[in-house]
């Protein structure tokens, strides 16, 4: 399976979905020109990734901000993944957050609450 390795700008997420290396991760800021055309590529890898995911799948979120737009395609995200753990696959999502940003936290708070995926909350201090 390809390997997505997206490198993040000032608008625009890094994205690793590497299976072989067991990487999953979108990180950095989202707010792309075009959301949609941003994350198609990566929802189409989620979706042939989940004909045949690993045995275990941690997914790691490590945002510092995202737009409105962005929180809808990251939940289509979510939900691929809820629909791979409701297949009975092993999956974790763990979604870091800058301990003094509330609103990070909250976000996370907010999509494990719509998600019944196994979720882990992890603060983590900016150098």
């Amino acid at each position: 399976m390809n390997t997505i390795k997206i490198m993040g700008t000032d608008d625009t997420p890094t994205v690793i979905l590497d299976s072989e290396n067991e990487i999953f991760e979108i990180s950095g800021r989202s707010l792309p020109e075009d959301v949609t055309a941003f994350y198609e590529p990566i929802l189409r890898w989620l979706e042939e990734y989940s004909s045949s995911p690993n045995s275990k799948t941690i997914f790691t979120f490590k945002l510092v901000y995202f737009n409105t737009a962005s929180s809808k395609l990251l939940l289509d995200i979510l939900m691929k993944l809820e629909q791979m753990h409701e297949d009975g696959k092993d999956m974790l999502i763990r979604w870091y957050y800058p301990e003094d940003d509330e609103d990070m936290q909250e976000a996370g708070e907010e999509y494990a609450d719509i998600v019944d995926v196994p979720f882990e909350q992890v603060s983590y201090t900016l150098n």
